[in-house]
């Protein structure tokens, strides 16, 4: 059955929307109709080649729908059920698992390497990040489908698949911000925007967004920001000048470049903490002398996919929702059709706006 789709024919290249086929599900798989999809820095990442995946493929990672299918042996979902897309599954086997670390599972990733559609004229297609959810429907691995969590509306449970998770498990998990302490997020997109809410769960007393754009404050503020700092030379100054010259308790750094990773570092106060989030390149080197490390006593941490594991934390995150602490409406930006996607992905590419919402 053929859908639309937003394929990425090569590395560098610009997405084109166009027919595929989809096979229906086989052993195992559960075909998926979206509801909404949302548009991450992630799969900007993987169409410039900051993180590696076989090409072609149909990008998009985070979403939600109603299964359409399922194939032989699924049994925790059925047609007409709402689902998140989890795009990384863990295996359970592997040493990550072994430990707990289901974030850091070896073999999350190896469904990107398969074959799950075609184009019309019978090119092979790979999924970008397991579940390809720029498209009209998908068909995924059962392990990458959980339940939808009561009273999560379908369109906005989209953001839950990694946005949300993220943010909120970067500062819960990873960081682990306690009641009273004082946060910095950098990078105000949807993963930012999902920290700053975070943050103001977990009861911190001053929460200051940092973004290169002026126009994110009222994003920011919205989202629990006390504080807004336009990036610049001075803006581990302005964030200590704002904690009594002590610097945060805790940075959490969601753009991935070198420069912000840095001055995240020199925000926090002696001993404070600082989870990286975003995915920079090879190239965005982070420098540090000896004396400093000693001296400042401060805990550097890369973070995964917020640390979390999603069916245990997809509930409580809906608990939030429910009790209305966590606002999903106040990630998105713009809601846009499957065609807006490549403009999307420019605005991206020049740091406009939070979080692109494709609604189908």
């Amino acid at each position: 059955m053929a859908v639309r789709a937003a394929v990425l024919p090569a590395i560098g290249s610009p997405l084109e929307i166009t027919g595929i086929d989809l096979p229906d599900p086989g052993p195992g798989q559960v075909r998926v109709r979206l509801a909404a999809a949302g548009v991450c820095h992630s799969d900007l990442s993987l169409s410039d080649g900051t993180m590696r995946v076989p090409v072609p493929a149909v990008l998009g990672h985070e979403g939600a729908g109603t299964v359409v299918s399922v194939g032989e042996g699924v049994g925790h979902v059925s047609p007409g059920d709402g689902v998140v897309l989890n795009w990384a599954p863990f295996c359970g086997a592997c040493h990550a698992c072994s430990l707990g670390e289901v974030w850091l599972c070896a073999n999350a990733l190896s469904g990107a390497a398969d074959v799950y559609a075609r184009t019309t004229d019978g090119t092979d297609l790979h999924p970008g990040l397991n579940v390809a959810a720029f498209a009209e429907e998908t068909v995924v691995s059962a392990s990458c489908v959980l339940p939808v969590p009561d009273g999560v509306p379908l369109t906005d449970a989209a953001l839950l698949g990694c946005a949300v998770l993220t943010g909120y498990g970067a500062v819960h998990h990873s960081a682990r911000v306690r009641q009273g302490e004082t946060v910095a997020v950098f990078g105000v997109g949807g993963v930012g925007l999902a920290a700053l809410q975070a943050a103001r769960i977990a009861g911190a007393s001053k929460i200051v967004a940092v973004d290169v754009s002026a126009e994110k404050e009222e994003l920011a503020r919205a989202a629990g920001a006390t504080d807004y700092v336009v990036a610049s030379e001075t803006t581990a100054r302005e964030i200590r000048g704002l904690t009594g010259k002590q610097g945060v308790d805790v940075a959490v750094e969601c753009a991935g470049r070198a420069v912000t990773i840095r001055t995240a570092w020199d925000s926090t106060r002696r001993g404070g903490r600082t989870t990286v989030v975003g995915i920079g390149g090879k190239d965005q080197q982070v420098t540090f002398n000896a004396l400093e490390i000693f001296h400042w006593g401060r805990t550097l941490s890369g973070c995964v996919y917020g640390n979390c594991d999603p069916a245990r934390d997809l509930p409580v995150l809906a608990g939030h929702v429910r009790a209305g602490r966590l606002d999903l409406s106040a990630l998105v930006t713009e809601r846009i059709s499957l065609d807006g996607i490549p403009a999307a992905f420019e605005n991206m590419l020049a740091g406009k706006g939070g979080r692109a919402l494709v609604v189908f």
